[in-house]
C-alpha cells in the first residue's frame, strides 16, 4: 500500500520539496491558500485539496512549510484531530515557537518532529538539502525514510528546539556573512584595488566561503532578481534570531545594525531580490 503524505505550503521551498517526492514515487496531497501555486504539483501527480483538515485526514505524516510560526500554528489549528500522524514542519520558526507547535500537536493527537532545512530550491530538487531535526529518536526514525528523499543524511540534532535553533544559528551566519563581504567589497573597490586580486588572496584562506563566489556576480552586476531566499526572507529570520537570542539570555546588539540596514529594503524591489541585494544598503549615503 501507498502511503500518503500531506504538505501544506508550495511557495518556492515547498514546491520544491514537493516535486522531490513526487519524483521519488511519493503519493503526495498537496494544500495552499492560493490553489494556483497548485497547478504545476497536479500536472506532476499530486492531489490538490481545499483545506489542511482534508489534506491531513489518513496521512501518516504532515509536512508544512510555511512562513513563519505563527502562521505554521494557525494552520495546524485548523487541521483539527492529527489521528496519530506526525506533525513535521520543514520552514524556519523560533525555538519557543517550535516548543509551543509540538505541544500543540500532541494535544491535537499528533506526534512531532520539527525537520528545518538549510538549502533552497537546488538542493530540494536534487534531495540534497540539509536537514536538522528536533525530536525523540523513536520519532525521526519513523521519518527517516521519508527524510532520505530529501536529504543525503538527515542529522536529529536532539530534543525539539534543537533543530530550530541549528537553523536560526546557519541563518544568522548567511546574513553576516553576506553583510561583512558586501563591507569588504565595497572598501576594496573604493581603494581601486582589483576585486579578482583580492580574491585570489581570499580564496585559499581561512575566511573564504563559496556562497560568496555566487554572491561576487550578483553583487557586480546589481542582479538579484529569481531568487532562492529573499531578502525578507532574511530580515525575517535575522529579527527571529534577535528575539530567540535575547529569551535565551545571549547578548546580539552587535546585529541590531544589521537588522536596521535590512529594514531598509522593506517596500522596495530590493525586498523580494536574492538576499544579497543587500549590497545595494551599503553604499554610501548622500
Amino acid at each position: 500500500m501507498t502511503t500518503t503524505v500531506a504538505l501544506l505550503g508550495t511557495g518556492l521551498l515547498g514546491a520544491a520539496i514537493a516535486q522531490r517526492l513526487l519524483s521519488q514515487g511519493i503519493s503526495l496531497r498537496v494544500w495552499n491558500r492560493n490553489p494556483d501555486r497548485c497547478r504545476l504539483l497536479a500536472e506532476a501527480g499530486a492531489q490538490v485539496v481545499g483545506d489542511p483538515a482534508e489534506a491531513a485526514q489518513g496521512v501518516a505524516t504532515v509536512i508544512t512549510v510555511l512562513r513563519d510560526g505563527p502562521v505554521t500554528a494557525e494552520v495546524v489549528t485548523r487541521i483539527g484531530a492529527l489521528g496519530g500522524a506526525c506533525l513535521m514542519p520543514m520552514g524556519t520558526m523560533g525555538i519557543s515557537e517550535s516548543v509551543a507547535l509540538a505541544a500543540q500537536a500532541r494535544v491535537q493527537g499528533g506526534l512531532y518532529l520539527e525537520a528545518p532545512v538549510l538549502g533552497s530550491r537546488p538542493e530540494a530538487l536534487a534531495g540534497t538539502l540539509l536537514v536538522m531535526a528536533g525530536g525523540d529518536q523513536e520519532t525521526f526514525a519513523r521519518q527517516s525514510s521519508l527524510l532520505a528523499h530529501l536529504s543525503a543524511q538527515p542529522r536529529l540534532m536532539g530534543a525539539v528546539g534543537t533543530g530550530a535553533a541549528a537553523k536560526l544559528a546557519l541563518n544568522q551566519l548567511i546574513a553576516s556573512l553576506t553583510h561583512g563581504y558586501s563591507l569588504a567589497l565595497r572598501l576594496v573597490q573604493a581603494s581601486g584595488l582589483d576585486v579578482e586580486r583580492f580574491m585570489e588572496v581570499l580564496r585559499p584562506s581561512a575566511l573564504y566561503a563559496p556562497t560568496v563566489d555566487k554572491k561576487l556576480e550578483r553583487m557586480q552586476s546589481h542582479h538579484y532578481d529569481d531568487p532562492n531566499f529573499s531578502t525578507a526572507l532574511l530580515r525575517k529570520d535575522l529579527q527571529l534570531f534577535l528575539r530567540e537570542a535575547a529569551l535565551a539570555g545571549v547578548n546580539a546588539h552587535g546585529l541590531d545594525g544589521l537588522a536596521a540596514l535590512l529594514a531598509g529594503a522593506e517596500g522596495t524591489p530590493l525586498d523580494s531580490g536574492d538576499y544579497s541585494a543587500l549590497h545595494e544598503l551599503t553604499q554610501a549615503s548622500d
